[in-house]
């Protein structure tokens, strides 16, 4: 016999997935928490199956909870296309649009697509920190934003995986002193607690030049050699030189995903601004290894 699975659930379900909170996935969706505990209980029995367990005060998922979440997430976003290929609105309005400060300039061809594509929406760049912009997510902040996490523990959609590097200026030698003089940009930079972890792991020492929101000044300190610093592989200025960690003395850098994050209600702006950054940004980034100069 075929059965359906009911939409709003399976939204419902994503909510408080993404957000670990009953109440926070109720304010998001407009909805009680009364609501939105029986919408989660309706799905579990539909599915014969516990979704989320309670550790502490946060709610996790389960392990057949996270295996229906990817296709959850899939199953909301075809319905999504689906509708917006079929009513082929003019899309109007405003959409906020959150993305960390370093991926800025790799998301600028996605933006201008879709501002060539839809004339009449208004879009608001909203630049912050990953840990901030999940935030902002989760609290209806942003309508939908790039989040950087290490790749072990991605949320939402999963754009690109690429690699933590060293970084330093040409001829600079600021990474063989110690205390290892560091730039990083923002103290809530979602690489900072990795890279202090990694350097503490291995005892090396490292000292504070500059922290800022502003990418541009981290990147000055480096080009002038008063420090390294930490970025995505496909970020690095083309004036600025990689560091092979084994051979630098430093510790190697987990790799990090470069992820989607959408809340469970989605504007029809949003869905396709979603579809362009896909388009743009999911394939592996090219050129990059030949481009950047390595120390092997």
């Amino acid at each position: 016999m075929t059965r359906n699975l009911d939409l709003d659930l399976i939204r419902t379900f994503v909510a408080v997935a993404d957000s670990g909170s009953m109440t926070v996935a109720a304010n998001l969706l407009h909805m009680t928490q009364g609501a939105v505990s029986q919408q989660v209980r309706r799905l579990e029995d539909v599915l014969d199956c516990l979704l989320f367990v309670r550790r502490a005060r946060k709610l996790e998922l389960s392990n057949q909870g996270e295996q229906f979440l990817a296709k959850a997430r899939q199953l909301l976003r075809l319905n999504d296309e689906i509708w917006a290929d079929m009513t082929a609105q003019h899309l109007h309005g405003s959409l906020r649009v959150g993305v960390p400060y370093d991926l800025v300039t790799p998301l600028a061809p996605a933006m201008k697509a879709f501002a060539e594509a839809h004339p009449h929406v208004e879009i608001s760049l909203v630049c912050a920190t990953s840990p901030e912009l999940n935030e902002a997510v989760n609290n209806g902040r942003v309508d939908l934003s790039l989040v950087e996490y290490v790749a072990s523990g991605a949320e939402g959609e999963v754009i690109r995986i690429e690699p933590l590097v060293w970084v330093k200026g040409r001829g600079s030698d600021a990474w063989q002193k110690r205390p290892l003089p560091l730039s990083m940009v923002d103290e809530r930079c979602a690489f900072r607690p990795v890279v202090l972890g990694a350097l503490a792991d291995e005892g090396i020492a490292w000292r504070t030049v500059f922290e800022s929101g502003n990418i541009e000044a981290t990147a000055a300190t480096v080009r002038a050699g008063l420090a390294v610093t930490a970025w995505l592989e496909s970020t690095v200025p083309a004036d600025l030189e990689t560091l092979g960690a084994k051979a630098a003395g430093l510790p190697a850098l987990p790799s990090f995903a470069i992820c989607l994050r959408l809340p469970a209600t989605v504007l029809p702006a949003a869905q396709e601004f979603a579809r362009h950054v896909r388009e743009t940004l999911s394939g592996k980034a090219t050129g990059t290894r030949s481009r950047l100069a390595k120390i092997a």
